[in-house]
């Protein structure tokens, strides 16, 4: 059990990316606290979790209001004792070329993808401070690496969260605190389903490994990167995209 008593906060554990790594952080002994604004889906998952025998509670979180992040933190404490892990998956995508962009759908995404990040960070760390340790992974992705057509907002964030990663890799270190980061590439997910078949191919064409990504290729990196395996890795974005960044 690679995880077997550490408590894990997965932001946008509902679905996707999320649902995958809180399965596989209970599988390995965690405890885990889905945060997701999808109540009744988040509610749903974590129950059949626990009808499988893991210790899983769901926590209701709009990762964009720092009240909403700061409660959803004392509860996770407050029920599990103490918080040792934070994934910072929760985003969103509002995509538009930049001539169309509203300022709304800028906002939002930033909000999410980016401030919430900061926040939900921030209100964890006296936890991780006061154990002496603690592993923080936020989710980058290639677009923020490279760019993407009709994603000025969510590459924006994406490369941010690069930007704060290594940071505070740097002020946090001292701490007993890892801080990295995962840039997925294309990935099976809802945000992939509503793309058309022709354009799905042709992001498999750009891949080496000539697929897209599962959300339990993403989960063991968070993972990995959660587990005392990575004790001496700290400030890297591990990029899971079948070789497309090479």
């Amino acid at each position: 059990m690679r995880l077997q008593g550490k408590t894990a906060i997965i932001t946008g554990g509902a679905n996707g990316i999320g649902l995958a790594a809180a399965k596989r952080f209970a599988e390995e002994g965690a405890k885990v606290a889905i945060g997701d604004f999808d109540e009744a889906t988040g509610a749903a998952r974590a129950a059949e979790l626990k009808e499988s025998g893991h210790d899983v509670e769901f926590f209701q979180v709009n990762v964009a209001d720092r009240k909403s992040i700061d409660a959803m933190v004392g509860k996770v404490a407050e029920t599990f004792g103490k918080i040792d892990i934070l994934i910072n998956n929760a985003g969103i995508t509002r995509d538009s070329m930049l001539s169309k962009m509203s300022e709304e759908d800028f906002q939002q995404v930033i909000d999410v993808n980016l401030t919430g990040v900061f926040h939900c960070t921030q209100a964890v760390l006296p936890h991780l401070i006061e154990n002496g340790k603690g592993k923080i992974i936020s989710t980058s992705s290639v677009s923020g690496v490279y760019g993407n057509i009709g994603q000025t907002n969510y590459a924006a964030a994406k490369a941010a969260i690069v930007g704060m990663t290594k940071t505070w890799a740097k002020e946090l270190g001292r701490k007993g605190i890892n801080v990295n980061a995962v840039a997925p590439g294309f990935t099976e997910t809802n945000m992939v389903a509503k793309v058309p078949d022709k354009v799905i191919d042709q992001m498999k064409s750009m891949v080496p490994l000539q697929r897209l990504g599962k959300p339990e290729d993403i989960a063991n990196a968070y993972l990995f990167l959660a587990s005392d395996e990575s004790d001496y890795i700290s400030g890297t974005v591990l990029h899971v995209d079948g070789g497309i960044m090479m």
